[in-house]
């Protein structure tokens, strides 16, 4: 039987310590003297920090190229409406806060779910008869994309498998592999609008397949579902039985002659959670709000999922008290001419900037419906000094001083994402020094054969 002796050491001014001994069989250990162990650094970095790869970190800090000094930098590549300050939110977004603050009453802890008014708050913002909200249905978050996060670890286990767009936001993947889920890439098509190749989409499923994504609107697209596409991408979901991740985070910022459908309200059989926050549409990225919804009207997911939801939403106790403190308000007093002038101004730009490139030999700019982007195709064989996309905006930027995202970034070589958030000054310049860079570069079926002789 293992007994233990304490004594107490204690000599002229120094304080007792006491000298613990373990002894077990006859033998005595003393701390820091385990028999057969030597002590030696070894600390290592988790395997979870060694699988997570940011692509678009990846490539844009590989580009190594200083800007023409001669001309300003216009910056198309980040999906942030606010840093170039001609979008502000609104006052009432602003105010709705700094009552919040003078408050004093969220500065403590809230439930890791969120408080139970500002779920109410966003379960009756959402709520509508085809796709019915409670607050018990609404997860506050910190951001859309610890949402996205939530969602992807309380459905899918390493070794299991997501469908993910292609092109598609790099956040998926990275989330992803760091968690041990493989990704499986399904094509949208760029000659229907960015439309799901659904045929292609189906035959990735398998028994290991724990869910799809489908992100509507679209980063980087900028493309916008019909009810009729939606609906067919439903009917493969149910088919094959795998519940949907909807990323919605663009919900409602579609341009006047489209409609948005959030995919929750075409389906009673489908498990939907859809996720969604204040970034994008109220222009406040940085204040890290999001939510999920979830949508169950089958009870598909029962309580396994919502509590394991909750259990994950513990980790981090929960987004800002602030902002959850003015969520109700912020919903409710938003004066929907903010909205407008927000899609107005968005809408102005993607139609002078697919309009500017369109008329560039080489460049096939695909129309956006909504969201904050254009994707643009590169004729590559009419620019064969540079062997892809990545090559293409690295010299746009050294020549122009424009940085646009290559696409090899979203998984799909060979276009450009552009953000149209910035002025329309700052468009139009942008276009023509792309025009300019275009005709400076571009080789006609005769100059490209002409080089090909010479090699």
């Amino acid at each position: 039987m293992d007994s233990y002796l304490i004594q107490v050491n204690g000599r002229g001014d120094h304080a007792p310590v006491l000298d613990v001994h373990l002894k077990s069989t006859g033998n005595t250990i003393s701390p820091g003297k385990a028999k057969g162990r030597k002590p030696r650094w070894a600390v290592r970095a988790s395997e979870m920090s060694k699988k997570t790869f940011n692509p678009v970190r990846a490539i844009v800090d590989s580009m190594k190229v200083e800007p023409n000094p001669k001309k300003a930098m216009i910056s198309l590549s980040l999906g942030d409406p606010t840093v170039f300050g001609n979008l502000p939110t609104n006052d009432e977004v602003t105010r709705a806060v700094k009552e919040v603050l003078d408050s004093g009453q969220c500065n403590g802890y809230a439930p890791s779910v969120g408080y139970q008014s500002c779920r109410e708050a966003v379960a009756a913002y959402y709520n509508c008869p085809e796709a019915p909200l409670e607050a018990q249905d609404v997860i506050l978050t910190s951001g859309c994309s610890q949402a996205i996060e939530l969602a992807l670890a309380v459905l899918a286990n390493p070794g299991q498998n997501i469908l993910v767009p292609r092109p598609g936001f790099s956040l998926y993947k990275t989330l992803a592999l760091s968690m041990g889920i493989e990704v499986k890439l399904y094509n949208l098509l760029p000659e229907k609008s960015w439309e799901i190749d659904l045929e292609h989409l189906e035959s990735l499923v398998d028994e290991k397949t724990a869910c799809l994504i489908v992100n509507n609107p679209s980063n980087p697209c900028g493309s916008v579902f019909s009810k009729s596409h939606l609906q067919e991408i439903l009917a493969v979901a149910s088919r094959q039985c795998v519940p949907i991740l909807a990323d919605e985070i663009y919900g409602d910022m579609v341009f006047a002659d489209c409609k948005y459908e959030p995919i929750a309200t075409l389906s009673t059989n489908v498990p939907i959670l859809s996720c969604g926050g204040l970034a994008k549409r109220w222009l406040v990225p940085g204040w890290r709000m999001g939510w999920i919804l979830i949508h169950d009207r089958r009870d598909i997911f029962g309580n396994e999922i919502r509590d394991g939801l909750v259990r994950l939403s513990q980790r981090i106790l929960g987004p800002c008290t602030l902002v959850q403190g003015a969520l109700e308000r912020i919903l409710r007093r938003t004066p929907p001419e903010f909205y407008h002038n927000t899609l107005s101004i968005l809408k102005s730009n993607a139609d002078l900037c697919y309009a500017a490139l369109s008329a560039i030999p080489g460049l096939q700019p695909v129309r956006p419906a909504g969201a904050m982007y254009l994707m643009v195709g590169i004729e590559m064989e009419h620019f064969p000094e540079f062997e892809n996309d990545v090559e293409f905006t690295e010299r746009l930027i050294s020549e122009q001083s424009v940085f646009c995202l290559p696409a090899t970034c979203f998984e799909y070589p060979n276009f450009f994402r552009v953000v149209i958030t910035v002025s329309e000054e700052m468009i139009l310049e942008a276009c023509s020094r792309i025009q300019e860079f275009c005709e400076m570069h571009y080789q006609g079926a005769e100059g490209t054969q002409d080089m090909e002789c010479d090699k």
